[in-house]
């Protein structure tokens, strides 16, 4: 199976697909998927993607601790290298001075086996360290060859924007440009995390900037295939509270949206998802996959061309639930792990 990818128009090295490959899944015990998933399926993935056009390969070194890293690089290489790909990772930051972010630049890019990390973002906003010895850091990594875009993950827009000009103060290149910007934000984003739509996104696409969708499937919630009674049993959805049964129920006028306007263009409910997401200019979205069939289909979703209706109609849906969260859910999550244990 052949689909068209579709690429951003960035000012950037590489191109970036507007699918790529998350994986947190690699080397991550939490979602059960086992060492044969880790030694054999997953590099059959990445070897797909790449078929496929996905150019974005995103990771963490808190992913298995390290292991995502070294599974993702083992897998890029084995499949053709790294030339023609994004390989981007993340600094865990439990204290990210210019020397910790430094060092542990340098260990994520001989775990992944690259010379040059095409982007390496701050995985968490530290609540402690300001940004300036941070972006100290990633100045010496991007002068030294080790790191060709800054980015940063979960940051408000007031914080990202803090953030560059912490990083254009700290540099002496063109402002605008890798070694002075910081290109992306990857954030929670999806029909049922909506929040980057009202600031962030507008902000992005006026500058030139790239939101990295993670989660573009509200963690599988987006695919149909759960309800209230076929509940996920374990792992990480067992403790979102988007899978209680009073959620999927609330859950099911937008489900079954996404059912009919899949019908309409021969397609599944989470490539609807994850069409809904790239139909936003100056988005990727990053799905896992648990198998080859899986990127395939979220691969096909970057050539789904919703019509304004539609998008705007699943827009409105996903506006009108309102899911139980945060301590209001913290009971009902609560009796679900007595009731699983």
């Amino acid at each position: 199976m052949l689909v068209p990818m579709r690429y951003l128009e960035l000012d950037t090295a590489k191109r970036y697909s507007v699918i790529g490959l998350g994986t947190w899944q690699f080397g991550s015990r939490e979602w059960g998927y086992g060492a044969d998933y880790d030694e054999g399926e997953a590099a059959r993935i990445v070897a797909r993607a790449r078929e496929l056009g996905v150019t974005v390969f995103d990771t963490a070194e808190v992913y298995g601790f390290g292991r995502s890293e070294r599974i993702l690089g083992r897998a890029l290489a084995a499949s053709g290298g790294t030339d023609d790909v994004v390989v981007a990772s993340k600094v865990f930051p439990v204290w990210p001075t210019a020397p910790v972010v430094q060092q542990r630049g340098v260990a994520s890019a001989q775990r992944l086996g690259v010379r040059e990390i095409d982007l390496y973002q701050v995985h968490q906003p530290n609540p402690v360290i300001k940004d300036g010895t941070t972006m100290r850091g990633m100045k010496a990594l991007h002068d030294v060859g080790v790191v060709d875009e800054v980015g940063v993950s979960n940051y408000s827009l007031d914080r990202w924007k803090r953030a560059e000009a912490s990083l254009a103060g700290a540099s002496i290149g063109t402002a605008g440009h890798p070694g002075s910007r910081v290109l992306s934000n990857q954030v929670q984003f999806s029909l049922v995390a909506r929040e980057p739509l009202a600031e962030m996104l507008p902000w992005a696409q006026r500058t030139g900037h790239v939101i990295l969708a993670w989660s573009p499937l509200g963690q599988g919630l987006l695919s149909g295939r759960y309800t209230s009674t076929n509940k996920p049993s374990g792992g990480v959805r067992a403790a979102n509270a988007l899978f209680l049964p009073e959620n999927l129920d609330a859950a099911r006028p937008l489900l079954d949206l996404l059912r009919d306007i899949a019908s309409a263009h021969d397609a599944s409910p989470a490539q609807i998802a994850l069409a809904w997401l790239v139909h936003l200019p100056n988005v990727v979205a990053i799905p896992g996959a648990s198998s080859v069939a899986q990127v395939e289909s979220n691969a096909a979703a970057a050539d789904i061309a919703l019509t304004e209706d539609q998008h705007q109609a699943l827009t409105a849906a996903a506006e009108a639930f309102r899911p139980t969260t945060g301590m209001s859910a913290l009971p009902s999550l609560v009796r679900g792990r007595l009731t699983r244990t």
